[in-house]
């Protein structure tokens, strides 16, 4: 792929939060037994922070509890060569007051994955980083 220093636009951390609420799906990154994991989430966001849910008994919530991870979500165009992609890295837990869980949800996210996913995981950005590559 040839890309051209002007086709490609880092971008401010409104319009990376702008475009990760635009998508229902990410990637969550985080340790399992001291190596990188990567899981595929559908997510929402709430106050500015990541929403995702898992299954309280499943690694993923077990390795995103009070851990720094990173989340990835993006939007390509492959046939233009175009599109956008987000990182954040921030401050995972688990939502556990009474007033945030029901804020959680009031949102409305619906598990993709017929599994008991009754913990709620909420990662606090504290790194963002976006790119968009413009279309050729």
């Amino acid at each position: 792929m040839d890309f051209h220093a002007t086709n490609l636009e880092h971008l401010s951390r409104d319009e990376c939060m702008r475009l990760l609420a635009s998508v229902p799906v990410g990637r969550i990154v985080y340790t399992r037994q001291a190596l990188p994991a990567v899981a595929l989430v559908n997510f929402a966001l709430l106050d500015g922070d990541i929403l995702i849910r898992a299954d309280a008994e499943d690694e993923l919530a077990a390795a995103t509890r009070d851990a720094v991870v990173a989340f990835e979500a993006d939007r390509l165009d492959t046939a233009r060569q175009a599109g956008w992609s987000v990182t954040v890295v921030g401050h995972s837990r688990a939502v556990t007051g009474h007033e945030e869980l029901q804020d959680a949800e009031r949102i409305g996210l619906t598990p993709w994955v017929p599994l008991q996913q009754d913990q709620y995981i909420r990662v606090s950005p504290a790194i963002v980083h976006g790119r968009r590559l413009s279309g050729t």
